[in-house]
């Protein structure tokens, strides 16, 4: 089973949705951090998961495999932050 992600930032908070082909699993907000999303949302997967679609603001950064996102959590937010600047830049009407 691969999830998908999405992470949102509304004002100084963040948000985060776990979905599977389009039906939500569960989701929180009020988050402090991109980080602080993925471990709630990586904790929270049930056994039959075994990657991540990973969206932030609307910008898909990657799939992948949740022993990464766990052992390399850090450089997985910043890898989204950095690609969605990158399309920010872009695509500044988005």
């Amino acid at each position: 089973m691969i999830v998908r992600i999405d992470i949102d930032k509304a004002a100084d908070a963040f948000g985060y949705r776990v979905s599977y082909e389009s039906e939500e699993m569960y989701a929180d907000d009020g988050l402090d951090s991109i980080v602080e999303c993925l471990v709630a949302a990586v904790e929270g997967m049930p056994p039959e998961a075994v990657a991540a679609e990973f969206w932030y603001d609307g910008v898909v950064s990657g799939t992948y495999p949740l022993s990464v996102i766990g052992m390399s959590i850090e450089q997985v937010a910043q890898h989204a932050l950095n690609t969605t600047a990158m399309i920010d830049d872009l695509m500044p009407d988005r």
